[in-house]
């Protein structure tokens, strides 16, 4: 190490981070409680030379060094108070990740120094040992980028059909895609990986996190890492371990060439995105960035107890978007990955956790308040994971306008409708998009993000084929995640030799996969439910970054019939309107003289008010598409095709009985969840359609 010195010139307060100007580098850092602050220059060799941070602005410190450009590491070492009893936790003999660093250099080696603050087993001792050599460093990166004109695409929210996938999980094991490439931003660019995703139909790619993310030191141990990614440590910068040409800073310019590919070929990108906390974990947890550069101002404290996090996460801290500079660090991040990374929009890890002004979730904090404000952000696609895990956190229907929400009623109430488990008015509440939740502050069924399965749980080959979890490979004794009690299977769980019981999985799965893309609101698609990939009974694979997670891309024959099904749900949902209508149903008489919905029972007739509380799940659904209410953005009226859909959530088959003539004279099968390859059958009206078990046929009128 050379010795300190001053930076050269006093530089700037703003912007935050590391700014290059073509000539040398701003430095500018915040802290409010901080004595004094080092920049930290390290050379290839791992050489690192103090620069001390002298002026003081607002509370950044800051300072401009000519000469450093793209590619220079670097990281700080902040001076204050050790006061773990007042929320004061400095050290300077830990580096310190930038906050706002575009791109970060490697991952936490925890074997190579101790990364504690603490002397462990004495956490109100300070720790003095160096820990440069195990801390991932920050870099300068150059900002330019040739777009060629790419813009947002700014897909309306009623033609948005979602497929939530991992970077590496998508292509690790694609042998279409270049080897060098695989699990890579360049490989998800791939024209394989395009290919598939075009010819899938899916309109969006909601990725799990893509900022910078730091291991749990206890995942080293038993030779797993955080392979979802809910563990950021730099909200500036994308992942590292996720670039195939380089940590230097040319993983910026590999994830905008991503986005920059995916919009060629119309698809958005959605960020899932970790706010709510940070990967430094409890008040026991490792020093990385935050905790040591302001830990009173970064986290939220325990009123009483200052050197005892507030957890509303689960995680063992909570970020504090109180503090006008965190919230200013939210923002910045939003407004980099919009502005200078071109990025769709944004899904929010446990967003209720940042709506709360002090301890109650607040629907008018200063974090939906800055978001409605800003001309930026409040135009892109906004989606909550609307709870946490602190009291009153289930917060489902009561986020503001510009919202969209995970709509976790919808996903619990179809599992149990289609194990008899559920009435007819709560099935018929979701699948016309959840307008008990979302119509009275004057949004839209697309406020619903529908999902059945998400990366959280179990997949839909295996909601259907285990009854309880097998986490065993995760070693935590199977203790870990939540045992589904609205898991659905034959009773035979693992069983694999039966032709009855495999043919009945299909069929269950091919029945979400139908409800799912023909309720109304925006659907959401977990990468590799269209495939059945099965993860073996594990409904908790965040640390399994192996083949358990990865998509396994040689697919058999049941595999390429799942697959073909589920093209051909989603085109028909992208060619009729009236399958993603951008109102609520009334249910009145219209203009056609017909409802715009019409809800049956399997002898025919129109569903009385003492129908809608059976258990008995079996009914019909009538979809005017003559009359869809709302007009197109262009202002002409819409006019589509009509529908009916058959449910039978029995085990055996159903009769349906057709409606009236007036409703349509004759209809034809598009789809069959019970007999895929059965469609074009016609039937007139008041004839009887065979339903069968756990089964769900659409017809079209003709």
């Amino acid at each position: 190490m050379q010795a300190g010195q001053a930076a050269s010139w006093p530089g700037r307060p703003f912007a935050l981070g590391a700014t290059w100007d073509g000539e040398g580098t701003n430095f500018s850092l915040f802290s409010e409680n901080a004595e004094r602050v080092f920049l930290c220059l390290f050379d290839d060799d791992d050489v690192e030379t103090r620069h001390e941070l002298t002026e003081r602005t607002a509370f950044n410190w800051h300072g401009y060094l000519p000469g450093v450009g793209p590619g220079q590491r670097y990281g700080y070492r902040v001076h204050g108070p050790w006061v773990p009893e007042r929320g004061h936790r400095y050290n300077p003999a830990k580096l310190l990740i930038d906050p706002y660093a575009r791109a970060i250099d490697g991952a936490v080696r925890f074997n190579a120094a101790r990364v504690l603050p603490y002397v462990a087993g004495h956490p109100d001792e300070r720790d003095d040992e160096d820990n440069a050599v195990a801390i991932p460093k920050s870099v300068v990166v150059d900002p330019t980028f040739d777009w060629e004109g790419d813009v947002r695409l700014e897909t309306p929210w009623s033609e948005t059909v979602i497929y939530e996938a991992h970077v590496k999980g998508f292509t690790q094991l694609g042998e279409e895609t270049r080897e060098d490439l695989r699990g890579t931003y360049a490989g998800l660019a791939s024209e394989p990986a395009i290919a598939y995703l075009k010819s899938l139909g899916v309109s969006a790619v909601e990725l799990l996190p893509v900022h910078q993310i730091a291991d749990e030191e206890f995942l080293h141990g038993r030779g797993l890492t955080n392979y979802w990614g809910y563990s950021s440590i730099g909200y500036l910068a994308p992942h590292s371990g996720y670039a195939a040409t380089g940590t230097r800073g040319a993983q910026v310019t590999e994830f905008k060439g991503m986005v920059k590919a995916l919009h060629r070929a119309g698809i958005e990108v959605i960020l899932d995105v970790v706010y709510n906390h940070t990967a430094e974990g409890s008040e026991l947890g490792p020093m990385l960035s935050f905790k040591g550069i302001d830990n009173a101002s970064y986290y939220r404290l325990e009123p009483g107890s200052p050197r005892h996090y507030t957890d509303f996460t689960g995680t063992g801290n909570s970020l504090n978007p109180v503090h006008p500079s965190v919230l200013r660090l939210i923002m910045d991040s939003l407004r980099y990955f919009v502005l200078e990374c071109h990025v769709d929009g944004f899904r929010f890890d446990l967003a209720s956790a940042l709506a709360r002004e002090f301890y109650e979730v607040d629907r008018l904090s200063a974090f939906f308040d800055v978001i409605h404000q800003d001309p930026v952000i409040s135009q892109v696609k906004l989606i909550a994971e609307p709870w946490d895990l602190g009291p009153g956190g289930y917060q489902v229907g009561n986020f503001p306008v510009l919202w969209a929400e995970w709509n976790g009623v919808y996903r619990d109430t179809m599992r149990d409708f289609w194990r008899g488990q559920s009435n007819i008015a709560e099935f018929a509440r979701r699948f016309t998009g959840s307008s008990d939740l979302y119509q009275s502050d004057g949004r839209h069924p697309s406020a619903s993000i529908n999902f059945v399965t998400a990366h959280d749980g179990f997949t839909l080959a295996d909601l259907v084929a285990f009854e309880h979890k097998h986490n065993e490979a995760n070693g935590e004794s199977n203790r870990d995640g939540t045992d589904d009690n609205r898991s659905w299977n034959s009773g035979a769980e693992g069983a694999t030799d039966d032709a009855g019981i495999l043919e009945l999985r299909e069929r269950r799965q091919r029945t979400f996969l139908a409800t799912l893309l023909l309720s109304q609101g925006v659907p959401m698609l977990v990468a590799g439910d269209e495939l059945g990939r099965s993860q073996g009974g594990n409904n908790n694979a965040w640390c399994q970054d192996n083949e358990l997670s990865w998509i396994d891309w040689r697919l058999d024959e049941r595999a390429e019939r799942l697959l073909e099904f589920t093209r051909r749900l989603i085109e028909l949902r992208r060619r009729h309107p009236v399958l993603r209508r951008t109102s609520f149903f009334v249910g009145q008489r219209s203009a056609s003289r017909l409802p715009d919905a019409w809800w049956f029972r399997p002898d025919g007739a129109r569903m009385a008010q003492r129908d809608w509380n059976r258990a008995d799940g079996a009914l019909g659904i009538f979809l005017n598409g003559e009359e869809i209410s709302s007009p197109s953005p262009r202002g002409e009226r819409v006019v589509d095709d009509s529908f009916i859909v058959l449910v039978n959530a029995h085990l055996d088959p159903v009769d349906v009985v057709l409606p009236a003539r007036r409703f349509g004279s004759q209809w034809i099968v598009e789809l069959s969840s019970a007999l895929p390859e059965g469609m074009g059958t016609t039937y007139a009206s008041r004839e009887k359609v065979r339903v069968e078990g756990c089964a769900l046929v659409l017809l079209r009128r003709v």
